[in-house]
Protein backbone atom coordinates (compact mmCIF):
# COMPACT_ATOMS: atom_id res chain seq x y z
CA UNK A 1 0.00 0.00 0.00
CA UNK A 2 1.40 3.30 -0.46
CA UNK A 3 1.40 6.38 1.57
CA UNK A 4 -0.38 8.28 -0.75
CA UNK A 5 -3.20 5.34 -0.69
CA UNK A 6 -3.33 5.59 2.86
CA UNK A 7 -3.88 9.30 2.97
CA UNK A 8 -7.04 8.97 0.75
CA UNK A 9 -8.30 6.40 2.42
CA UNK A 10 -6.31 3.30 2.63
CA UNK A 11 -5.65 3.75 6.52
CA UNK A 12 -7.29 1.50 8.11
CA UNK A 13 -10.14 1.92 11.23
CA UNK A 14 -7.77 0.70 13.89
CA UNK A 15 -5.33 3.34 12.32
CA UNK A 16 -7.03 5.97 12.45
CA UNK A 17 -8.78 5.59 15.93
CA UNK A 18 -5.22 5.40 17.47
CA UNK A 19 -4.69 8.66 15.73
CA UNK A 20 -7.72 10.58 17.03
CA UNK A 21 -7.70 9.05 20.65
CA UNK A 22 -3.51 9.72 21.19
CA UNK A 23 -4.33 13.12 19.64
CA UNK A 24 -7.59 14.31 21.74
CA UNK A 25 -6.12 12.77 24.84
CA UNK A 26 -2.91 15.06 24.09
CA UNK A 27 -4.50 18.01 23.36
CA UNK A 28 -6.63 17.98 27.25
CA UNK A 29 -3.17 17.18 28.69
CA UNK A 30 -1.32 20.47 27.15
CA UNK A 31 -4.40 22.55 27.76
CA UNK A 32 -3.90 21.32 31.54
CA UNK A 33 -0.32 22.55 31.06
CA UNK A 34 -1.29 25.68 29.29
CA UNK A 35 -3.47 27.17 31.04
CA UNK A 36 -0.80 28.08 33.44
CA UNK A 37 1.02 29.78 31.24
CA UNK A 38 -1.56 32.53 29.71
CA UNK A 39 -3.20 32.84 32.73
CA UNK A 40 0.55 33.37 34.69
CA UNK A 41 0.44 37.26 33.44
CA UNK A 42 -2.99 37.41 35.38
CA UNK A 43 -2.82 35.57 39.17
CA UNK A 44 1.38 36.20 38.94
CA UNK A 45 0.54 38.83 42.15
CA UNK A 46 -2.28 36.42 43.89
CA UNK A 47 0.60 34.11 44.51
CA UNK A 48 3.82 36.04 44.71
CA UNK A 49 4.03 39.04 47.28
CA UNK A 50 3.05 42.73 45.94
CA UNK A 51 6.09 45.28 45.55
CA UNK A 52 7.48 44.70 41.94
CA UNK A 53 4.62 43.67 39.11
CA UNK A 54 7.90 42.59 36.32
CA UNK A 55 9.51 40.90 39.78
CA UNK A 56 6.25 38.73 40.25
CA UNK A 57 5.36 38.24 36.24
CA UNK A 58 9.34 36.78 36.32
CA UNK A 59 8.26 34.29 39.03
CA UNK A 60 4.91 33.14 37.40
CA UNK A 61 7.02 32.69 34.59
CA UNK A 62 9.95 30.97 36.88
CA UNK A 63 6.84 28.65 38.33
CA UNK A 64 5.92 28.16 34.83
CA UNK A 65 9.41 27.50 34.03
CA UNK A 66 9.77 24.54 37.56
CA UNK A 67 6.98 22.31 35.17
CA UNK A 68 9.29 22.60 32.04
CA UNK A 69 13.01 22.54 34.18
CA UNK A 70 11.10 18.97 35.48
CA UNK A 71 10.18 16.98 32.25
CA UNK A 72 13.08 15.89 31.40
CA UNK A 73 13.26 13.70 34.91
CA UNK A 74 9.47 12.53 33.24
CA UNK A 75 11.01 11.69 30.29
CA UNK A 76 13.22 9.20 32.31
CA UNK A 77 11.11 8.16 34.86
CA UNK A 78 7.97 7.29 32.43
CA UNK A 79 10.30 6.46 29.26
CA UNK A 80 11.94 3.54 31.37
CA UNK A 81 8.41 2.34 32.24
CA UNK A 82 7.50 2.92 29.02
CA UNK A 83 10.52 0.79 27.75
CA UNK A 84 9.75 -1.82 30.40
CA UNK A 85 6.07 -2.02 30.48
CA UNK A 86 4.59 -1.07 27.49
CA UNK A 87 3.16 2.28 25.99
CA UNK A 88 -0.85 2.45 26.77
CA UNK A 89 0.01 1.79 30.21
CA UNK A 90 2.60 4.71 31.13
CA UNK A 91 0.59 7.07 29.22
CA UNK A 92 -2.57 6.25 31.07
CA UNK A 93 -1.03 7.05 34.17
CA UNK A 94 0.60 10.51 32.87
CA UNK A 95 -3.33 11.63 32.02
CA UNK A 96 -4.27 10.89 35.09
CA UNK A 97 -1.39 13.00 36.92
CA UNK A 98 -1.52 15.92 34.81
CA UNK A 99 -5.56 15.98 35.07
CA UNK A 100 -5.11 15.61 39.30
CA UNK A 101 -2.52 18.31 39.55
CA UNK A 102 -4.41 20.95 37.15
CA UNK A 103 -7.36 20.21 38.88
CA UNK A 104 -5.94 21.08 42.50
CA UNK A 105 -4.41 24.69 41.07
CA UNK A 106 -8.07 25.53 40.91
CA UNK A 107 -8.60 24.59 44.46
CA UNK A 108 -5.41 26.94 45.79
CA UNK A 109 -5.67 29.27 48.35
CA UNK A 110 -3.74 32.53 47.71
CA UNK A 111 -0.83 34.16 49.29
CA UNK A 112 -3.38 36.49 51.07
CA UNK A 113 -4.73 33.77 52.56
CA UNK A 114 -1.53 31.17 53.69
CA UNK A 115 1.43 33.21 52.79
CA UNK A 116 4.35 32.06 51.16
CA UNK A 117 2.74 28.24 51.36
CA UNK A 118 0.88 29.59 48.42
CA UNK A 119 3.64 29.53 46.34
CA UNK A 120 5.33 26.26 47.60
CA UNK A 121 2.11 24.59 46.84
CA UNK A 122 1.96 25.96 43.44
CA UNK A 123 5.36 24.96 42.41
CA UNK A 124 4.28 21.81 43.27
CA UNK A 125 1.66 20.82 41.55
CA UNK A 126 3.93 22.53 38.30
CA UNK A 127 6.51 20.26 39.29
CA UNK A 128 3.54 17.24 39.10
CA UNK A 129 2.28 18.62 35.56
CA UNK A 130 5.78 18.81 34.30
CA UNK A 131 6.55 14.92 35.26
CA UNK A 132 3.56 13.50 34.02
CA UNK A 133 4.08 15.59 30.49
CA UNK A 134 7.59 14.70 30.96
CA UNK A 135 6.10 11.07 29.82
CA UNK A 136 3.10 11.65 28.21
CA UNK A 137 4.44 13.10 24.75
CA UNK A 138 7.07 10.21 24.03
CA UNK A 139 4.23 7.60 24.57
CA UNK A 140 2.06 9.68 22.54
CA UNK A 141 4.54 9.59 19.52
CA UNK A 142 5.89 6.37 20.00
CA UNK A 143 2.17 4.51 20.46
CA UNK A 144 1.45 6.73 16.81
CA UNK A 145 4.48 5.84 14.96
CA UNK A 146 4.50 1.90 15.79
CA UNK A 147 1.18 1.93 14.57
CA UNK A 148 1.84 3.53 11.21
CA UNK A 149 2.59 2.05 8.11
CA UNK A 150 6.07 2.63 6.26
CA UNK A 151 6.26 5.91 4.43
CA UNK A 152 3.56 7.86 6.32
CA UNK A 153 5.27 8.00 9.91
CA UNK A 154 5.32 12.19 9.12
CA UNK A 155 2.13 12.24 8.37
CA UNK A 156 0.59 9.81 10.77
CA UNK A 157 2.66 11.52 13.75
CA UNK A 158 1.92 15.03 12.38
CA UNK A 159 -1.40 14.87 13.78
CA UNK A 160 0.17 14.55 17.55
CA UNK A 161 2.11 17.64 16.71
CA UNK A 162 -1.37 19.67 16.77
CA UNK A 163 -1.95 18.92 20.12
CA UNK A 164 -0.08 21.17 21.97
CA UNK A 165 -1.07 24.01 19.21
CA UNK A 166 -4.95 22.77 20.02
CA UNK A 167 -4.38 22.48 23.38
CA UNK A 168 -3.26 26.34 24.03
CA UNK A 169 -6.00 27.30 21.41
CA UNK A 170 -8.54 25.75 23.89
CA UNK A 171 -6.87 26.54 26.26
CA UNK A 172 -7.28 30.67 25.14
CA UNK A 173 -10.82 30.00 24.16
CA UNK A 174 -12.39 28.55 27.40
CA UNK A 175 -10.41 31.25 29.32
CA UNK A 176 -11.76 34.19 26.98
CA UNK A 177 -15.18 32.70 27.71
CA UNK A 178 -14.49 32.80 31.14
CA UNK A 179 -13.59 36.20 31.70
CA UNK A 180 -16.00 37.44 28.90
CA UNK A 181 -19.11 36.14 31.38
CA UNK A 182 -17.78 37.74 34.21
CA UNK A 183 -17.07 41.00 35.97
CA UNK A 184 -13.41 41.69 36.54
CA UNK A 185 -13.73 41.47 40.38
CA UNK A 186 -14.98 37.91 39.97
CA UNK A 187 -12.70 36.97 37.47
CA UNK A 188 -9.84 38.21 40.03
CA UNK A 189 -11.46 36.87 42.91
CA UNK A 190 -12.42 33.46 41.88
CA UNK A 191 -13.21 33.02 38.04
CA UNK A 192 -9.51 32.48 37.16
CA UNK A 193 -9.93 29.01 38.89
CA UNK A 194 -12.84 28.30 36.54
CA UNK A 195 -10.39 26.68 33.63
CA UNK A 196 -8.20 24.59 35.83
CA UNK A 197 -11.33 22.85 37.48
CA UNK A 198 -12.83 21.92 34.22
CA UNK A 199 -9.85 20.14 33.48
CA UNK A 200 -11.51 17.43 35.56
CA UNK A 201 -14.06 16.58 32.98
CA UNK A 202 -11.40 16.37 29.81
CA UNK A 203 -9.45 14.03 32.44
CA UNK A 204 -12.07 11.79 32.59
CA UNK A 205 -12.94 11.43 29.05
CA UNK A 206 -9.28 11.42 28.19
CA UNK A 207 -8.82 8.52 30.61
CA UNK A 208 -11.84 6.47 28.75
CA UNK A 209 -10.78 7.23 25.18
CA UNK A 210 -7.13 5.36 26.25
CA UNK A 211 -8.49 2.43 27.76
CA UNK A 212 -9.69 1.76 24.71
CA UNK A 213 -6.83 1.43 23.17
CA UNK A 214 -4.40 -2.03 22.58
CA UNK A 215 -0.27 -1.97 22.95
CA UNK A 216 1.63 -1.46 19.93
CA UNK A 217 2.28 -4.11 17.42
CA UNK A 218 6.06 -3.37 17.39
CA UNK A 219 6.33 -3.54 21.24
CA UNK A 220 4.53 -6.42 21.31
CA UNK A 221 6.37 -8.48 19.16
CA UNK A 222 9.63 -7.30 20.76
CA UNK A 223 8.70 -8.34 23.85
CA UNK A 224 7.22 -11.84 22.40
CA UNK A 225 10.74 -12.34 21.04
CA UNK A 226 12.16 -11.19 23.96
CA UNK A 227 14.78 -8.82 22.67
CA UNK A 228 13.44 -5.86 24.90
CA UNK A 229 16.08 -4.14 27.27
CA UNK A 230 16.42 -4.71 30.94
CA UNK A 231 18.09 -1.03 31.95
CA UNK A 232 16.57 1.49 29.19
CA UNK A 233 18.31 3.71 30.76
CA UNK A 234 22.07 2.34 30.50
CA UNK A 235 21.36 1.55 26.77
CA UNK A 236 20.17 5.17 26.47
CA UNK A 237 22.66 7.41 27.61
CA UNK A 238 25.57 5.58 28.93
CA UNK A 239 25.84 3.21 25.79
CA UNK A 240 28.12 4.24 23.00
CA UNK A 241 26.76 5.36 20.33
CA UNK A 242 23.79 5.84 21.27
CA UNK A 243 24.62 8.72 23.78
CA UNK A 244 25.86 10.56 21.42
CA UNK A 245 22.76 11.04 19.20
CA UNK A 246 20.56 11.53 21.99
CA UNK A 247 22.82 14.86 22.56
CA UNK A 248 23.09 15.42 18.74
CA UNK A 249 19.00 14.98 19.08
CA UNK A 250 18.78 17.44 21.64
CA UNK A 251 21.34 20.16 19.99
CA UNK A 252 21.00 19.93 16.45
CA UNK A 253 17.51 19.44 16.45
CA UNK A 254 14.97 19.63 19.51
CA UNK A 255 16.86 22.81 21.52
CA UNK A 256 16.13 25.01 18.16
CA UNK A 257 12.60 23.54 17.58
CA UNK A 258 11.40 24.46 20.97
CA UNK A 259 12.50 27.94 20.93
CA UNK A 260 10.88 28.81 17.84
CA UNK A 261 8.04 27.07 18.80
CA UNK A 262 7.45 29.02 22.06
CA UNK A 263 8.70 32.24 20.00
CA UNK A 264 6.14 32.14 17.86
CA UNK A 265 3.29 31.22 20.13
CA UNK A 266 4.04 31.72 23.51
CA UNK A 267 6.07 34.51 23.40
CA UNK A 268 4.17 36.73 20.97
CA UNK A 269 0.97 36.23 23.06
CA UNK A 270 2.98 37.84 26.20
CA UNK A 271 4.48 40.73 23.40
CA UNK A 272 1.02 41.52 22.68
CA UNK A 273 -0.18 42.34 26.14
CA UNK A 274 2.43 42.96 28.41
CA UNK A 275 4.67 44.69 25.88
CA UNK A 276 2.02 46.31 23.40
CA UNK A 277 -0.46 46.61 25.71
CA UNK A 278 -3.22 44.93 24.05
CA UNK A 279 -6.44 43.78 25.57
CA UNK A 280 -6.63 40.13 26.54
CA UNK A 281 -9.86 39.37 24.67
CA UNK A 282 -8.19 41.12 21.01
CA UNK A 283 -4.72 39.29 21.72
CA UNK A 284 -6.34 36.28 22.46
CA UNK A 285 -8.64 36.34 19.24
CA UNK A 286 -5.58 37.86 16.73
CA UNK A 287 -3.34 34.31 18.48
CA UNK A 288 -6.20 31.86 18.36
CA UNK A 289 -7.02 33.21 14.26
CA UNK A 290 -3.46 32.36 14.00
CA UNK A 291 -3.59 28.96 15.50
CA UNK A 292 -6.37 28.12 13.40
CA UNK A 293 -5.03 28.81 10.04
CA UNK A 294 -1.62 28.01 10.93
CA UNK A 295 -2.15 24.24 12.48
CA UNK A 296 -2.87 22.66 9.15
CA UNK A 297 0.76 23.40 8.60
CA UNK A 298 1.87 20.67 10.71
CA UNK A 299 0.23 18.32 8.56
CA UNK A 300 1.16 19.93 5.17
CA UNK A 301 4.81 19.96 6.97
CA UNK A 302 4.46 15.90 8.33
CA UNK A 303 3.32 15.24 5.19
CA UNK A 304 6.10 16.75 3.41
CA UNK A 305 8.70 14.90 5.62
CA UNK A 306 7.69 11.63 3.92
CA UNK A 307 8.97 13.12 0.53
CA UNK A 308 11.88 15.23 1.45
CA UNK A 309 13.26 14.09 5.26
CA UNK A 310 12.41 15.55 8.04
CA UNK A 311 16.02 17.24 9.07
CA UNK A 312 15.96 19.50 6.39
CA UNK A 313 12.69 21.37 7.76
CA UNK A 314 13.37 21.34 11.04
CA UNK A 315 16.72 23.46 10.19
CA UNK A 316 15.22 25.79 7.37
CA UNK A 317 12.74 26.44 10.01
CA UNK A 318 15.34 27.50 12.86
CA UNK A 319 16.99 29.35 10.09
CA UNK A 320 14.36 31.79 8.37
CA UNK A 321 12.94 32.19 12.30
CA UNK A 322 16.33 33.67 13.20
CA UNK A 323 16.57 36.23 10.27
CA UNK A 324 13.24 37.39 10.47
CA UNK A 325 12.31 37.55 14.54
CA UNK A 326 13.38 40.70 14.99
CA UNK A 327 12.18 42.35 11.87
CA UNK A 328 8.31 40.03 12.80
CA UNK A 329 8.11 41.45 15.98
CA UNK A 330 9.03 44.91 15.20
CA UNK A 331 6.20 44.40 12.85
CA UNK A 332 4.27 43.76 15.09
CA UNK A 333 4.78 46.99 17.58
CA UNK A 334 4.07 48.72 14.50
CA UNK A 335 0.81 47.11 13.25
CA UNK A 336 -0.76 46.62 16.82
CA UNK A 337 -0.01 49.59 18.58
CA UNK A 338 1.69 52.67 16.05
CA UNK A 339 1.49 55.06 19.29
CA UNK A 340 3.89 53.64 21.61
CA UNK A 341 6.37 53.25 18.65
CA UNK A 342 6.04 56.92 17.65
CA UNK A 343 6.21 57.68 21.64
CA UNK A 344 9.60 55.92 21.89
CA UNK A 345 10.69 57.25 18.67
CA UNK A 346 9.66 60.53 19.19
CA UNK A 347 10.71 60.28 23.19
CA UNK A 348 14.39 58.20 24.08
CA UNK A 349 14.32 57.43 27.70
CA UNK A 350 17.15 57.43 30.02
CA UNK A 351 17.48 56.08 33.57
CA UNK A 352 20.51 57.42 35.78
CA UNK A 353 21.54 55.67 38.48
CA UNK A 354 24.54 53.95 40.72
CA UNK A 355 23.79 50.73 39.29
CA UNK A 356 25.53 49.20 42.09
CA UNK A 357 21.67 49.55 44.21
CA UNK A 358 20.29 47.97 41.26
CA UNK A 359 19.30 44.54 42.00
CA UNK A 360 17.90 41.55 39.25
CA UNK A 361 15.23 40.09 40.53
CA UNK A 362 13.96 36.72 38.90
CA UNK A 363 13.46 34.96 42.15
CA UNK A 364 11.20 36.92 44.65
CA UNK A 365 10.71 35.74 48.11
CA UNK A 366 11.62 37.20 51.78
CA UNK A 367 14.88 37.66 50.32
CA UNK A 368 14.32 40.20 48.09
CA UNK A 369 14.88 43.63 48.22
CA UNK A 370 13.61 46.07 45.98
CA UNK A 371 15.36 49.75 45.69
CA UNK A 372 14.27 52.61 43.55
CA UNK A 373 16.51 51.54 40.69
CA UNK A 374 14.68 48.08 40.96
CA UNK A 375 11.34 50.20 40.85
CA UNK A 376 12.14 52.63 38.58
CA UNK A 377 13.11 49.85 35.84
CA UNK A 378 10.35 47.72 36.49
CA UNK A 379 8.03 50.61 35.80
CA UNK A 380 9.29 50.71 32.36
CA UNK A 381 9.22 47.83 31.78
CA UNK A 382 5.57 47.27 32.44
CA UNK A 383 5.22 50.03 30.69
CA UNK A 384 6.27 48.30 27.47
CA UNK A 385 8.84 50.89 27.04
CA UNK A 386 12.75 50.66 25.76
CA UNK A 387 15.50 52.77 27.82
CA UNK A 388 19.01 53.12 28.20
CA UNK A 389 20.61 52.82 31.71
CA UNK A 390 23.37 55.49 32.60
CA UNK A 391 25.69 54.03 35.56
CA UNK A 392 26.47 57.12 37.94
CA UNK A 393 28.48 56.16 40.58
CA UNK A 394 27.52 57.37 44.09
CA UNK A 395 24.30 58.55 42.81
CA UNK A 396 21.67 59.29 45.85
CA UNK A 397 18.47 59.44 43.07
CA UNK A 398 16.94 57.37 40.37
CA UNK A 399 16.71 60.20 37.21
CA UNK A 400 14.87 59.36 34.24
CA UNK A 401 14.91 61.75 31.33
CA UNK A 402 12.05 61.19 28.95
CA UNK A 403 13.24 63.04 25.33
CA UNK A 404 14.37 66.87 27.10
CA UNK A 405 12.65 66.51 29.85
CA UNK A 406 14.46 65.44 32.89
CA UNK A 407 12.53 64.12 36.16
CA UNK A 408 14.53 63.87 39.10
CA UNK A 409 14.01 60.93 41.85
CA UNK A 410 11.96 57.88 41.34
CA UNK A 411 8.42 58.78 41.99
CA UNK A 412 5.56 56.63 40.29
CA UNK A 413 2.91 59.51 40.05
CA UNK A 414 5.74 61.83 38.98
CA UNK A 415 7.10 59.30 36.14
CA UNK A 416 3.75 58.83 35.10
CA UNK A 417 2.82 62.31 35.04
CA UNK A 418 5.60 63.01 32.15
CA UNK A 419 5.04 60.22 30.21
CA UNK A 420 1.28 60.98 29.95
CA UNK A 421 2.23 65.00 29.57
CA UNK A 422 4.78 63.57 26.65
CA UNK A 423 1.77 61.68 25.12
CA UNK A 424 2.24 57.99 26.61
CA UNK A 425 -1.07 55.62 26.52
CA UNK A 426 -1.54 52.78 29.10
CA UNK A 427 -3.39 50.62 26.59
CA UNK A 428 -3.47 50.15 22.54
CA UNK A 429 -5.73 52.24 20.45
CA UNK A 430 -8.01 49.65 18.80
CA UNK A 431 -8.61 51.76 16.12
CA UNK A 432 -5.25 51.90 14.81
CA UNK A 433 -4.55 48.48 14.59
CA UNK A 434 -3.32 47.37 11.14
CA UNK A 435 -5.57 43.49 11.69
CA UNK A 436 -4.69 42.06 8.55
CA UNK A 437 -1.14 42.80 9.04
CA UNK A 438 -0.90 41.90 12.92
CA UNK A 439 -2.74 38.68 11.81
CA UNK A 440 -0.34 37.94 8.96
CA UNK A 441 2.64 37.88 11.21
CA UNK A 442 1.34 35.35 13.59
CA UNK A 443 0.56 33.64 11.46
CA UNK A 444 3.62 33.26 9.42
CA UNK A 445 5.68 32.70 12.82
CA UNK A 446 2.99 29.59 13.24
CA UNK A 447 3.98 28.45 10.49
CA UNK A 448 7.66 28.74 11.24
CA UNK A 449 6.55 27.00 14.54
CA UNK A 450 4.69 23.71 11.86
CA UNK A 451 8.05 23.79 10.11
CA UNK A 452 10.27 22.71 12.82
CA UNK A 453 7.84 20.82 14.77
CA UNK A 454 5.64 19.51 12.42
CA UNK A 455 8.18 16.78 11.49
CA UNK A 456 9.75 16.44 14.85
CA UNK A 457 8.14 13.17 16.53
CA UNK A 458 8.55 11.17 13.11
CA UNK A 459 12.60 12.09 12.81
CA UNK A 460 13.26 11.31 17.42
CA UNK A 461 10.84 7.73 16.81
CA UNK A 462 13.13 7.07 13.78
CA UNK A 463 16.26 7.83 15.53
CA UNK A 464 16.55 5.27 18.46
CA UNK A 465 15.20 1.23 18.53
CA UNK A 466 12.37 -0.05 19.43
CA UNK A 467 13.77 -1.27 22.82
CA UNK A 468 14.88 2.17 24.07
CA UNK A 469 13.01 4.46 21.72
CA UNK A 470 10.81 5.75 24.59
CA UNK A 471 13.07 6.55 26.86
CA UNK A 472 15.56 8.02 24.48
CA UNK A 473 13.25 10.26 22.55
CA UNK A 474 11.68 11.41 24.84
CA UNK A 475 14.93 12.98 26.86
CA UNK A 476 16.31 15.03 24.53
CA UNK A 477 12.47 16.20 23.07
CA UNK A 478 11.74 17.31 27.01
CA UNK A 479 14.90 19.18 27.40
CA UNK A 480 14.60 20.88 24.31
CA UNK A 481 11.43 21.88 24.67
CA UNK A 482 10.68 21.92 28.95
CA UNK A 483 14.65 23.79 29.26
CA UNK A 484 15.50 25.64 25.88
CA UNK A 485 11.84 26.16 25.11
CA UNK A 486 10.42 26.57 28.18
CA UNK A 487 12.65 29.06 30.12
CA UNK A 488 12.28 31.20 27.39
CA UNK A 489 9.41 33.57 28.66
CA UNK A 490 11.42 33.86 32.07
CA UNK A 491 14.78 34.59 30.12
CA UNK A 492 13.17 37.08 27.53
CA UNK A 493 11.78 38.77 29.90
CA UNK A 494 14.41 39.20 32.39
CA UNK A 495 16.78 39.83 29.51
CA UNK A 496 14.77 42.62 28.43
CA UNK A 497 14.17 44.06 32.45
CA UNK A 498 18.00 43.96 32.27
CA UNK A 499 18.81 45.93 29.25
CA UNK A 500 15.86 48.04 29.00
CA UNK A 501 15.40 46.91 25.26
CA UNK A 502 11.80 45.59 24.72
CA UNK A 503 13.24 43.58 21.53
CA UNK A 504 16.24 42.07 23.49
CA UNK A 505 14.54 38.56 24.60
CA UNK A 506 14.75 37.96 21.32
CA UNK A 507 18.49 37.41 21.15
CA UNK A 508 18.34 33.81 23.14
CA UNK A 509 15.81 31.75 20.50
CA UNK A 510 17.90 33.57 17.69
CA UNK A 511 21.06 31.94 19.43
CA UNK A 512 19.68 28.66 20.28
CA UNK A 513 18.13 28.46 16.53
CA UNK A 514 22.04 29.18 14.96
CA UNK A 515 23.44 26.80 17.33
CA UNK A 516 20.71 23.95 16.12
CA UNK A 517 21.08 24.77 12.83
CA UNK A 518 24.53 24.23 12.75
CA UNK A 519 25.05 21.07 14.84
CA UNK A 520 21.92 19.73 12.66
CA UNK A 521 23.76 20.59 9.65
CA UNK A 522 27.22 19.02 10.70
CA UNK A 523 26.13 15.83 12.41
CA UNK A 524 22.91 14.48 11.67
CA UNK A 525 21.34 12.82 8.39
CA UNK A 526 17.57 12.46 7.77
CA UNK A 527 15.56 9.43 8.79
CA UNK A 528 13.15 9.32 6.76
CA UNK A 529 13.56 6.32 4.60
CA UNK A 530 14.20 4.00 8.20
CA UNK A 531 12.73 0.68 8.55
CA UNK A 532 11.55 1.08 12.87
CA UNK A 533 11.03 -2.45 13.41
CA UNK A 534 14.47 -3.80 12.39
CA UNK A 535 16.69 -0.80 12.47
CA UNK A 536 16.67 3.00 13.66
CA UNK A 537 18.63 6.69 12.63
CA UNK A 538 21.99 6.12 15.21
CA UNK A 539 22.84 2.74 12.42
CA UNK A 540 22.50 5.19 9.20
CA UNK A 541 24.33 8.67 11.25
CA UNK A 542 27.61 9.81 10.44
CA UNK A 543 30.56 7.96 11.69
Amino acid sequence: MTATAARTGGMTKDERFVILASSLGTVFEWYDFYIYATLAPFFAALFFPKGNDTAALLSAFATYAAGFLVRPFGALLFGRIGDLVGRKYTFLVTIMVMGSATFLVGLLPTYASIGWLAPILLVSLRLCQGLALGGEYGGAATYVAEHSQPGQRGYATSWIQTTATLGLLLALVIIAVTRGNMAPKDFAEWGWRVPFLISVILLVFSVYIRLKLNETPIFQKMKAEGKGSTQPLTDSFFRYPNNKYVLLALLGATAGQGVVWYTGQFYALFFLTITLKLDYLTAYTLIGVSLILGTPFFIVFGWLSDRIGRLKIILAGCLIAAITFFPLFKGLTHYVNPDLEAFAEKNPITVSADQATCNFHIFVGPWSNFTQCDRAQDFLTKSGLSFKIVSVPGAKSVDMTLGSTKVEGWDNAKWSAALKTAGYSATADKAKINWFMAELILVIMVIYVTMVYGPIAAFLVEMFPTKIRYTSMSLPYHIGNGWFGGMLPLLATAIVAATGDIYAGLWYPIGVAVMTLVIGFIFLRDTKDVDITTSSGVSIQRA
